[in-house]
């Protein structure tokens, strides 16, 4: 470069082509398996809570849906219902299956039938997607916070501060619907 002579200098370490075999290695040891063991703990336990809940009667009524049926008022105010929020508190150790949950507690069969026999409108899919954005994070993103920053004050944080937020939001755009009187 034209001009003065600069005093700094940058070291740049010797090049060395990467080693195709360690890359796999590595990664798989480093990033797969501490991901899957972090799932695996989360997976196990709520996959048997799930289907304890879903396989213990009582009065002929499987405890998912008294537990559905005693969030159902909570759920009412977001504009969802108590099977919607069981869904996502039971899918909280993978997001990705909170809406086989719904389908479960709604009695099963295809997934679009049993949501709109369940009555399910614009409303309800609205506040569900919103709800969805706006929830707390799975088990193991949560238990990876915790790992990262050694704090459960941000753990919490990490988990009430969108799940307040789902709230908020869900309660107002059902308050909307309502003041329109649009279901």
């Amino acid at each position: 470069m034209r001009g003065e002579k600069s005093s700094f200098v940058l070291e740049l370490p010797p090049y060395r082509r990467p080693r195709i075999g360690q890359i796999i290695v590595r990664s798989i040891k480093d990033r797969t398996l501490f991901v899957l063991s972090r799932a695996v703990m989360a997976a196990v336990p709520a996959g048997v809570i799930i289907w304890l809940l879903k396989n213990i009667y009582v009065g002929g009524i499987p405890l998912i849906n008294i537990t559905a049926g005693l969030l159902d008022p909570i759920g009412r105010l977001l504009g969802l219902d108590g099977c919607i929020l069981t869904g996502f508190i039971l899918g909280m150790p993978a997001n990705e299956i909170v809406l086989p949950l719904i389908t479960i507690m709604y009695g099963g069969g295809d997934m679009g039938e049993a949501l709109v026999n369940n009555g399910w409108n614009v409303k309800t899919a609205l506040c569900a997607i919103l709800f969805c954005l706006f929830h707390f994070p799975c088990a193991t993103t949560l238990m990876t916070i915790k790992k990262e920053t050694g704090s459960i004050k941000d753990t919490i944080a990490a988990f009430l501060l969108p799940t307040v937020c789902g709230f908020i939001i869900c309660f107002a755009v059902n308050l909307f619907f309502k003041i329109l009187n649009f279901n």
